[in-house]
């Protein structure tokens, strides 16, 4: 399997009321750093991305930020990273997808939800194979996950979406997994994806 050289990390522009968030935040960048991994983040200086940014930058690591225009105030974006600005959301998850050979959920708000969500959605359509890892940190993971349970135990989704992604408690065991993983087994046939 290919190695993986470039990994879209989803998180939040705001730190969240727990100091470990932000400390879990700047450990992934040095360690994406020391790693030789490019950081394909949303480009902000500011919350749990800035942290991140910061701490990939003084590793020496590559980083690449993805940022709509709009947000380039909102969410400040970060002086020191190269920046792709973007015209809206949906052409800034595009862009990280394309930049990327796997992606992780890391703590944050709506916006890393929905960035997740639809990473995730794009796999179980067939449209990719690249590794999704769900980061629980504090027990950041524990609502996105029990929604997922949630869809499927009232049948609107099969328990195979589990194979979809691959969760892991903390940066260690998220980079032990990243060293170990390659692409995901082969896009289903059309139209033999898993139902919605």
């Amino acid at each position: 399997m290919p190695r993986i050289q470039s990994v879209a990390v989803f998180c939040g522009a705001s730190a969240g009321h727990d100091p470990a968030f932000r400390s879990a935040a700047a450990q992934l960048g040095a360690a994406m750093a020391a790693a030789g991994l490019r950081l394909v983040y949303g480009g902000g200086r500011v919350g749990l991305m800035g942290a991140l940014a910061d701490a990939a930058l003084a590793g020496q690591g590559e980083v690449v930020g993805v940022i709509p225009e709009f947000l380039t105030r909102q969410e400040v974006a970060h002086p020191l990273v190269a920046q792709i600005v973007t015209d809206s959301m949906h052409s800034r998850k595009q862009r990280m997808f394309e930049l990327s050979d796997a992606f992780v959920s890391f703590a944050g708000g709506l916006g890393t939800f929905d960035e997740t969500f639809e990473i995730l959605t794009w796999r179980q359509l067939g449209l990719h194979d690249k590794p999704i890892l769900i980061c629980d940190v504090a027990g950041s993971a524990g609502p996105l996950l029990r929604l997922i349970e949630t869809v499927i135990e009232t049948g609107f989704a099969q328990p195979e979406i589990r194979a979809l992604y691959r969760t892991v408690a903390g940066v260690p065991a998220l980079m032990a997994a990243l060293a170990e993983t390659g692409p995901g087994p082969e896009p289903a046939p059309e139209g033999e994806s898993a139902r919605l």
